[in-house]
C-alpha cells in the first residue's frame, strides 16, 4: 500500500512539473511590454495571474514597462520602444496605448487588457474575430455612461439637467458621448458637456458649473481627471451635486457613485490570452471578450452630506458602501 501511495504522489508531482514546465520551453524567457499611462493596480492581479500559470519573473518571464505618465502624447514613443526592444507580446490599458502599440507592430501580438470601444476606434475588425494581431477585452466604458446617468436618476428621480465632464483630447470621449446621449434622451435628461484637458481648462469648466448650477455630475472615465479626481469630487460635495463615476479611486476621495467592469478581472482574464497566445494561439482567432462581473460603489458619507437618501433598489445591488 505505501509503495502504491508513493507511486500516486510521485505521478502526481511529475504532472505537476510538467504542466508548470509547459508555459515555455525550458531556458526560453519572454518578454512582455506593459504599455499604460500609470502602474494601476489591476497590472498586479495580471502578474498574479501569470503566476498561477507557470511565468515566474527572472525565470522564465521578464517585464519591460512603459508608462506614460499621464500625457498620451508620449505613447508612441514607448510603443516604438518596446518594439525595437523585440518583446515577444504587449500588454495595453486604455484607447491611446491600445491605437499607438497597433501603428507601431503588425507582427508583435498585442493583447489589450482594457478598452472602452475597439470597433468604434477601427482597432478590430470585429470582436468575434479580431484579424490583424491584437485581441483582449473591452471594458465597454462607453456604453457604461448611460448606465452612471441611469444610476443618477434613480437617486435622484426628478433630474432635469446633467453636466458631464469630459477630455476632448481623449479619443474614447466621442463615442462615449453618443452612448450617453442617447440614454439621456430616454431618460429624458438635459446633458451640458464641459470640456477639459489641463489645469486651466478645469479652473474655468468648474467656475462654470458654480454658475450654472446643474442637478448631477457625470464624469467620463479619462486619465487627466483621474489625477484630477480629488479636487472634482470636493467641488461636488461642495456645490451639492450628487457625481457619478468610472473609476473606485473618485468615490473613495468624496464622490458619490461609481460604476464599472471589475478591472482586476478583466486582467486576469488577459493573462490568460496571453498565456494562450504564447502557446501558439493566433491572436486574430481569439474573440474580444466582454466583462462579466462589475462593480457598484457607493459613498454613503456623501449621500448624507448632500442629504440624498440611496434607494434600496441600488443598495441590494452595491458591491461596496464607504462609510
Amino acid at each position: 500500500m505505501r509503495r502504491i501511495g508513493l507511486a500516486v504522489v510521485l505521478a502526481l508531482l511529475s504532472q505537476g512539473l510538467a504542466l508548470a514546465a509547459e508555459a515555455q520551453p525550458a531556458g526560453k524567457v519572454v518578454t512582455i511590454g506593459i504599455l499604460s499611462l500609470e502602474a494601476f493596480p489591476p497590472i498586479d492581479s495580471f502578474r498574479q495571474r501569470l503566476r498561477e500559470l507557470g511565468y515566474v519573473e527572472d525565470k522564465n518571464v521578464r517585464f519591460e514597462y512603459r508608462y506614460a505618465e499621464g500625457r498620451n502624447q508620449r505613447f508612441r514613443e514607448l510603443a516604438e520602444d518596446l518594439v525595437a526592444l523585440k518583446v515577444d507580446i504587449i500588454l495595453t490599458w486604455g484607447t491611446e496605448a491600445a491605437l499607438e502599440a497597433k501603428r507601431a507592430t503588425r507582427t508583435i501580438p498585442i493583447v489589450m487588457g482594457a478598452i472602452g470601444d475597439p470597433l468604434a476606434q477601427g482597432i478590430v475588425s470585429s470582436l468575434a474575430r479580431p484579424g490583424g494581431n491584437v485581441t483582449g477585452l473591452t471594458s465597454l466604458s462607453g456604453e457604461l455612461e448611460g448606465k452612471r446617468l441611469e444610476l443618477l436618476k434613480e437617486v435622484i428621480p426628478n433630474l432635469p439637467l446633467v453636466a458631464v465632464l469630459v477630455n476632448p483630447t481623449n479619443r474614447y470621449t466621442g463615442p462615449a458621448l453618443q452612448h450617453a446621449r442617447l440614454a439621456a434622451e430616454a431618460l429624458k435628461i438635459m446633458l451640458r458637456v464641459h470640456e477639459t484637458h489641463d489645469a486651466m481648462t478645469l479652473d474655468n469648466e468648474l467656475d462654470s458649473l458654480s454658475r450654472e448650477r446643474p442637478r448631477a455630475l457625470l464624469v467620463f472615465a479619462d486619465q487627466f481627471l483621474e489625477n484630477q479626481r480629488r479636487r472634482i469630487a470636493q467641488f461636488a460635495l461642495k456645490n451639492g451635486l450628487p457625481s457619478a463615476y468610472t473609476y473606485r479611486d473618485h468615490v473613495e476621495v468624496g464622490g458619490l457613485i461609481s460604476y464599472a467592469p471589475s478591472y482586476h478581472d478583466l486582467f486576469r482574464r488577459a493573462a490568460t490570452y496571453v498565456d494562450k497566445i504564447l502557446k501558439g494561439a493566433k491572436p486574430a482567432d481569439l474573440p474580444i471578450e466582454q466583462p462579466t462581473k462589475f462593480e457598484l460603489v457607493i459613498n454613503m458619507k456623501t449621500a448624507k452630506a448632500l442629504g440624498l437618501t440611496i434607494p434600496q433598489s441600488l443598495l441590494v445591488r452595491e458591491d461596496e458602501i464607504i462609510q
